[in-house]
């Protein structure tokens, strides 16, 4: 991955953006003690984001729920974790800080090397592709799109109002598993039925 050759911290940030399908802003508020590193369902307990409007926002940023990961991220999660606080942040910039929640000022930036590392245009791509291809993969794989919703925290109407193309691109392929399929006729046995 290109963002580990240019700073593993980044590099880690990144592969987290893209196995989770986080927005970047719920990622860096990730603590320690959000990582459960099971030897085979790991999964990371993610803010929510308390986007939507309505009363109790700040109440809202500090809700969890669970979200798998991959193996291989928890092993190297659990590795920048090991002998810190449960409440020290999870994933720090290589400096140690923390990365702010304000992406102007810290990761985009450096998302933009990543972009411009792999050949592509970062006024076109940000972090937030990661976001959108983590949703297209799960709908593609068939996820049912509640669960799709629920893990990126998000509504399935606004899936479904932003990704609706990908879902349609797949319905044909879907749908003709659901087709009454007529088995050839074979042999001599065939007698014709009167009119």
């Amino acid at each position: 991955m290109a963002a580990y050759a240019l700073d593993d911290k980044l590099g880690l940030l990144t592969e987290t953006l893209a196995v989770t399908g986080a927005r970047p802003s719920r990622a860096v508020r990730l603590r320690v003690a959000d990582l459960d590193a099971h030897p085979i369902r790991p999964k990371l307990s993610m803010p929510k984001s308390a986007k939507g409007g309505g009363r109790n926002r700040a109440k809202k940023k500090h809700e969890r729920y669970g979200v798998p990961i991959t193996a291989p991220l928890a092993a190297k999660l659990k590795e920048v974790a090991k002998g810190r606080a449960d409440d020290a942040p999870l994933l720090v910039r290589r400096d140690g800080t923390q990365w702010d929640d304000n992406s102007g000022q810290r990761y985009d930036r450096q998302i933009d090397k990543v972009v411009i590392a792999i050949g592509r245009d970062p006024a076109e791509v940000t972090a937030y592709a990661l976001r959108h291809s983590s949703i297209v993969r799960a709908l593609l794989l068939n996820v049912p799109i509640r669960l799709v919703a629920s893990l990126h925290n998000t509504s399935v109407a606004m899936v479904e109002r932003t990704y609706s193309k990908y879902i349609t691109e797949r319905s044909d392929e879907i749908s003709r598993r659901a087709l009454l399929q007529h088995e050839p006729c074979v042999g001599d046995n065939i007698v014709a039925l009167a009119s």
